[in-house]
């Protein structure tokens, strides 16, 4: 598959070890900020086989592990209590909340519906004009931009009965959040390609200088992370600190004008709580005023809901890279993907889902 196949060989993979080998002197820490990224690196063995001196950080790039209890508390409100249409994409679905998940709610009698695409739940809406339904809208900017047309179609065809409950998190201050941390080991980023073909480049110049760090901006093959690697190796091993785009094949330094347009229409930035993290700073996604009908927060008067976190998961730990989940206590113990303390023990981006499954592979999948 043309794009794919090609950064997958075993082949371009020894070369690229090859060349990281001889160029890293020194000891270096380097941080993948996507959840996708981490699966394809533990997945396809890389951690492994990169030299002992270059360390992988993994980052809170997870947009389900980010997500609050308390939303996820609000969610299983509506679809019990309020008795919506609650539709999601899948991986939100069995991430706990404070007292159960979205499916154990399911279990108990509640309409909670799996989908690809927030517009089918706009269609959902419009064929049953009798039941309130709610998307909720989970992401970073990548799924921003279908999160707004839905938002837009719904205006744009009276269907009332349409709203998202929001949780879009942003990637440049979590990037912030991490570089001040007392405890932060970070010499260079790997930035996420699918945020940065949503939004370009531009909005990460002010990290890079700000901080005097590397980050390139890589795909999610495994030739595509080695070479990332090795150019923030580069930058470190001279001293430099730039912004590198390695996934050029498809991110444009300006990103999706149109896409980045929708997102500008719909949303404003606000601050946002990120669980185990705590609130960052202008860090998410609400909407505008003019779309506040389509808010299920004010629309359900909800936001009196709110629960804790399982004070024994670690997660934000894991997330902000202070550990790697296999050194939790509870991992594998207490939790496992059939019953998890946190978030990232269940989500497909999860890097504690990432180390249950995969980490005793030694080679790369070809």
């Amino acid at each position: 598959m043309k794009y794919v196949s090609e950064y997958r060989t075993l082949e371009l993979v020894k070369v690229l070890l090859d060349k990281i080998e001889k160029v890293a002197k020194g000891n270096w820490n380097i941080m993948e900020i996507c959840g996708g990224q981490t699966h394809s690196l533990v997945k396809n063995g890389i951690l492994q086989m990169l030299p002992p001196n270059v360390q992988m950080i993994h980052g809170p790039g997870c947009p389900v592990c980010v997500t609050p209890v308390n939303l996820i508390d609000k969610a299983v409100h509506l679809a019990l209590e309020e008795s919506v249409i609650l539709c999601s994409f899948g991986d939100m679905i069995r991430v706990p909340g404070s007292e159960m998940s979205l499916l154990e709610a399911k279990s108990k009698g509640a309409d909670v519906r799996i989908l690809y695409s927030p517009l089918e739940a706009v269609k959902i809406a419009q064929d049953n004009p009798e039941r309130e339904v709610v998307f909720f809208a989970v992401g970073f900017e990548t799924t921003a931009p279908a999160n707004a047309l839905s938002v837009i179609h719904a205006k744009q065809g009276n269907v009332h009965n349409y709203s998202i409950l929001t949780s879009h998190v942003l990637v440049p201050p979590a990037m912030e959040a991490i570089m001040t941390d007392q405890d932060c080991r970070v010499d260079a980023f790997l930035g996420a390609g699918h945020v940065c073909a949503i939004m370009g480049m531009n909005e990460y110049y002010p990290t890079v200088e700000k901080y005097k760090v590397p980050l390139v901006i890589t795909g999610f093959e495994p030739a595509d992370l080695l070479e990332g690697i090795l150019m923030a190796v580069n930058q470190l091993e001279n001293g430099t600190f730039k912004l590198e785009n390695q996934y050029s094949r498809i991110v444009e330094k300006e990103g999706n004008l149109s896409a980045k347009a929708v997102i500008e229409k719909v949303f404003e930035v606000t601050d946002r709580e990120w669980r185990g993290i705590g609130n960052i700073p202008l860090s998410g996604y609400s909407l505008k005023p003019e779309f506040t009908q389509f808010d299920a927060l004010k629309k359900f008067s909800i936001n009196f809901i709110g629960g804790k976190e399982d004070s024994t998961c670690l997660s934000g730990d894991v997330m902000k890279g202070k550990i790697k989940p296999n050194h939790c206590p509870n991992f594998g113990v207490n939790c496992t993907p059939v019953k998890p303390l946190g978030a990232p023990m269940v989500s497909s981006e999860g890097a504690c889902a990432a180390y249950y499954h995969f980490h005793n592979l030694q080679t790369v999948s070809a």
